[in-house]
């Protein structure tokens, strides 16, 4: 019983929070534009609040870039650029 909650838990899990690789994968497979967080939610079906704290973590260990948007205050958007 217990390695069947187990197992049900990490599958949720894997689905609710998507990791920094997924979010890092997305930006290396689409390096052809600068993504807003919004953008990058919307086309991965994930919630803007794990891509924010994903993207977050890739910008303090600079594997991926960043800059402020010309058009709205306050907003970055991110490309990889290696």
């Amino acid at each position: 019983m217990f390695t069947i909650k187990k197992a049900l838990y990490s599958q949720l899990h894997s689905i609710l929070y998507m990791g920094q690789q997924e979010v890092y994968d997305f930006l290396r497979n689409n390096n052809n534009k600068w993504w807003t967080c919004k953008e990058i939610s919307n086309l991965m079906d994930i919630s803007i609040g794990s891509v924010t704290n994903n993207l977050k973590k890739l910008r303090t260990s600079k594997d991926i870039s960043y800059k402020l948007s010309e058009t709205r205050t306050n907003a970055y958007l991110y490309r990889y650029d290696k």
